[in-house]
């Protein structure tokens, strides 16, 4: 240890006072790792390197400003960024702090972003200078008037300067660390709250599974709005001392060149990921040699697809999980890929899982299907300021995923329906609902339903089956691009079909069932 390192753990420790830091606090974790390997890279963005001392360094000091602003225990912190090693400050900042951050995506409307906002009542907002336009239009649509700063390395050293400290309070284990946004079967999302604690395990789970260590080198593509941007190998590479190349946003070549020439050993990704890097014309020749391990997520990983990853020496770990477990629930080890092809897996360690009757709740023990539900410390705190969807969701300690799960006599499981019809896209999840709320804002639309089918490209695509009011005169496109001017472009749907009239059952409930029958053959073909 060097005596700056030694003296800047010592004074960290000396400024959080009035009780000790809870023993799972993720702020520990870089603070530790830059005791005992300051020199080593921490994140290396772009080809300019910040090791564990100076991420350690700077998110003191990070913390400290965000006091000095009036902030308090328990406060929001916004961000929309891009990945960038100022975000990841951030967050260890908020960890030390005793802040939640809500990492709002980048990929959605304004109006949207407004919503989540006002929602969120952040105190601050940090905007990388690539997203300033869309906060402006965001932020004069929303009701919530938070601070507003930049999240640039020249504004975050002049907000947080060397040698300016502040007393504070250390976090508890229970504390919210992670606001995240998902969306809501209603049409509204709701704000997802994970606590140091439930981060804590989460990551201890995957590293009993992903055996990552300090010598590895993680590529980070996925957006850190994303609970798998954080819990899916990032946090879990900085508690082990391990280096993670960030990249802004996800490039197929890029990706490639940097496996070559980072020598990266262990990766995150959803199919799409995985099939654009396949899909590259130099992918049969690229030097995979190093990547010991890739992790999928979002969607079972097409056979072909896993072949073609097979075919060149690397491990495929398949898994299950959602925003609300941390994410981390089901996984199938890279033994049993191929002959598990479309399965979820089976729980991590320290997570509990079990089936029952979705009409009646009643628990089905053996080989069955039912609602898939899951027990255990990684599971969430509940909804921000929403005690109605969390008392639906967390019932008699159980969490209750809407997800349809077949389990067979080995305790595999894998995911057969989606109760509330969710569907997930190239990573993403989409509910109908939000689409057809905004297909009912065209004047030309009577009725709209919204179902997800398989899509080669992005393992799953929306269909939307549309009415159209008598007389009007409306296009496939013209819809299309109606969604998109009010929706991230990923909710909108990929292909437009039009019907007399929308099946429904006796009481007016859509029948989503019936529609998947007759519109999933031919797909988004």
């Amino acid at each position: 240890m060097t005596a700056s390192a030694g003296s800047a753990s010592a004074e960290s420790a000396r400024r959080a006072t009035g009780r000790s830091a809870g023993e799972l606090t993720l702020g520990r974790w870089v603070r530790d790792r830059a005791s005992i390997t300051p020199a080593r890279i921490a994140i290396e963005y772009r080809g300019e390197p910040t090791t564990y001392a100076e991420l350690d360094a700077r998110s003191e000091r990070l913390a400290d400003a965000l006091l000095r602003l009036g902030l308090r225990r328990g406060d929001r912190v916004a961000s929309l960024t891009g990945n960038r090693p100022e975000h990841v400050e951030l967050f260890f900042a908020c960890a030390k702090a005793g802040l939640v951050l809500a990492p709002l995506s980048w990929r959605l409307a304004p109006a949207e972003l407004a919503y989540q906002l006002t929602d969120a009542e952040p105190a601050v907002l940090f905007v990388e200078p690539e997203r300033d336009s869309l906060a402006d239009a965001a932020l004069q649509a929303a009701a919530s008037t938070p601070r507003r700063l930049a999240l640039a390395r020249a504004e975050l050293d002049a907000l947080a300067p060397a040698g300016a400290t502040t007393t504070r309070d250390a976090p508890a284990d229970d504390d919210d660390l992670l606001l995240l946004y998902t969306a809501g079967t209603t049409g509204r999302p709701k704000g997802a709250r994970l606590t140091h604690r439930n981060c804590f395990w989460t990551n201890l789970s995957l590293d009993r599974t992903a055996d990552l260590s300090a010598t590895d080198v993680v590529l980070q593509m996925l957006p850190q709005f994303h609970v798998g941007g954080w819990n899916v190998q990032p946090l879990l590479a900085w508690w082990k001392g391990a280096t993670v190349v960030l990249e802004p946003k996800f490039d197929a070549a890029r990706a490639l060149e940097l496996i070559e020439s980072r020598r990266v050993t262990t990766m995150m990704g959803v199919p799409a990921n995985y099939l654009f890097m396949a899909g590259e014309r130099r992918f049969g020749d690229a030097d995979l040699s190093s990547l010991r391990r890739a992790i999928v997520g979002g969607a079972p990983m097409p056979e072909p697809l896993l072949r073609a990853w097979r075919d060149r020496g690397v491990e495929i770990v398949q898994g299950y999980g959602l925003t609300e477990a941390s994410p981390n629930v089901l996984c199938v080890p890279p033994e049993d890929a191929m002959r598990r092809l479309g399965w979820a897996g089976k729980p991590y360690p320290h997570v509990e899982v079990a089936l029952a009757d979705p009409e009646s709740g009643a628990p089905i023990d053996g080989r069955g299907s039912g609602e898939l539900l899951v027990r255990g410390p990684g599971v969430f705190a509940g909804y921000w300021r929403d005690p109605e969807a969390t008392r639906a969701a967390l019932r008699e300690g159980w969490l209750h995923t809407g997800d349809i799960a077949e389990r067979d006599d080995e305790g595999f499981y894998r995911i057969r329906d989606r109760i509330k019809d969710m569907y997930v896209s190239g990573g993403e999840n989409v509910y109908p609902a939000e689409v057809e709320a905004a297909l009912h804002e065209h004047p030309a639309v009577a009725d709209a339903a919204v179902i997800g089918v398989p899509d080669e490209r992005w393992g799953e695509a929306g269909v939307a089956i549309v009415v159209a009011r008598p007389g009007a005169r409306v296009d496939e496109q013209d819809l299309i691009a109606h969604c998109r001017a009010r929706l991230a472009a990923f909710k909108a749907p990929r292909v437009v079909r039009f019907a007399e009239e929308l099946p429904r059952s006796a009481s007016g409930k859509l029948l989503k069932r019936e529609l998947r029958e007759r519109y999933s053959p031919e797909g988004t073909r």
